[in-house]
């Protein structure tokens, strides 16, 4: 069917077409001029109305901008660690909550004890719940399987989920996440290594993870992994300097990494090479607000013209959050964002990180409809914090979503 969405107050575009990613200290030259779409079939046919489309959106007074891009989640998991996030409260840091028996180990215990359809309903649910408030594409991370069997099991159920949402799901093997019982962290990769191949049958996997922490693996293991990857043509991922600064970020760049996550207590000295690098820096602002993390240098790295990456980094534990525009708002307000830097954080520079630029990530011509029409300005995003915006969804040019009290906006 061909869409027209006709008259929006703004629609969000590239300064110019074809571009991968955009340096965040470029972020004022998105354009957000007055404008029109024609959707046709899965794919943006037009950035103007069309007077034959079979279904119009009256636009007045909306935005239109691109579906939101969560490139950092831990789904699928199952249960939730609301008892932690008291401890957190009472002052316990994450080391002491993993002492007692929290964190990773707990989630892990948690996926064990489900059977497959419990786990698939939570993470279908909590993708639904996604799509409502503008996610198109997202990202899924094993990590929760401390053990080979269930690292394969935690793959066969991403790929499953993959296959029954609408948006589309990027897999990536968090193979280094916490070391399991019985194993030290070299004898843990040495298992994993054995069996990488057969955790890549179970899934389309484009990128291997780990953590670097005092808790968990050393800048020595995200050599390793980095190999690994490399050798299996992978991108590298890497959850780094989110507790305290091991100067991981030049190990990550030395071997390759597509992101580095976190970066809450990211070492000024390694600042310029990152913001100088196609490596992309993955912020989690609810991380650091769940948590009582220390604060990402995101004002920094956006004006050394860094790949600047906002996601939920949805999680059981220190980020329970689903909402990208609630990720919006906490962005602008704690790192002192523009709506226009938050908006590329959660679009092209995200697509960047999951190599899917080419087809999603920004409003152009031939690129598939992943569409949002937003209720109001982009400027209000950020400032109306817990408010979903989303008018209307569009994946791949199917109206998936449309909030109700909008209804007399859409005709067919």
């Amino acid at each position: 069917m061909r869409t027209s969405i006709d008259g929006a107050s703004q629609v969000l575009r590239p300064p110019a077409d074809g571009l991968p990613f955009l340096r965040h200290d470029r972020a004022a030259s998105l354009r957000s001029d007055p404008g029109s779409l024609t959707i046709d079939g899965e794919e943006i046919l037009a950035v103007e109305s069309d007077a034959g489309a079979a279904r119009r959106i009256d636009a007045r007074g909306l935005a239109v901008v691109p579906g939101w891009v969560d490139c950092h989640t831990h789904l699928p998991f199952t249960g939730w660690r609301a008892a932690e996030y008291a401890m957190k409260v009472a002052g316990r840091d994450y080391a002491e909550i993993a002492a007692a028996g929290g964190g990773i180990q707990a989630s892990a215990g948690a996926l064990a004890e489900a059977d497959d359809r419990g786990v698939l309903d939570q993470a279908e649910a909590l993708a639904a719940e996604m799509l409502a408030h503008g996610t198109t594409t997202f990202e899924t991370k094993s990590g929760y399987g401390l053990s080979i069997e269930a690292e394969l099991r935690s793959l066969r159920l991403a790929a499953a989920l993959g296959g029954q949402v609408p948006q589309s799901v990027s897999n990536t093997a968090l193979i280094a996440h916490a070391v399991p019982g019985g194993f030290d962290a070299d004898g843990w990769l040495d298992a994993v290594e054995a069996s990488l191949g057969a955790m890549l049958e179970c899934a389309p996997v484009g990128a291997l993870d780990v953590f670097v922490e005092s808790i968990a693996f050393t800048n020595r293991h995200l050599e390793r992994v980095g190999a690994l990857a490399a050798a299996r043509a992978l991108d590298l991922r890497a959850h780094v300097e989110q507790f305290a600064s091991h100067r991981s970020v030049p190990v990550a760049l030395a071997a390759g990494a597509r992101s580095v996550d976190h970066l809450a207590c990211l070492a000024p000295v390694d600042l310029p090479a990152l913001a100088d690098s196609e490596c992309a820096a993955v912020l989690l602002p609810g991380a650091e607000v769940m948590g009582a993390e220390e604060t990402a240098p995101a004002r920094a790295l956006a004006d050394a013209g860094a790949i600047a990456v906002l996601a939920t980094d949805a999680n059981p534990g220190t980020s329970p959050i689903i909402s990208m525009p609630l990720i919006l708002g906490l962005a602008v307000r704690r790192y002192g964002w523009t709506a226009k830097e938050a908006l590329l954080a959660a679009t092209l520079n995200p697509a960047w990180v999951l190599r899917r630029s080419g087809e999603v990530g920004s409003l152009e011509v031939g690129k598939r409809a992943d569409v949002l029409v937003l209720d109001g300005p982009i400027e209000q995003v950020p400032y109306r914090l817990g408010h979903n915006p989303v008018a209307f969804a569009f994946k791949s040019g199917e109206l998936v979503f449309a909030r109700p009290d909008c209804a007399d906006r859409l005709s067919e």
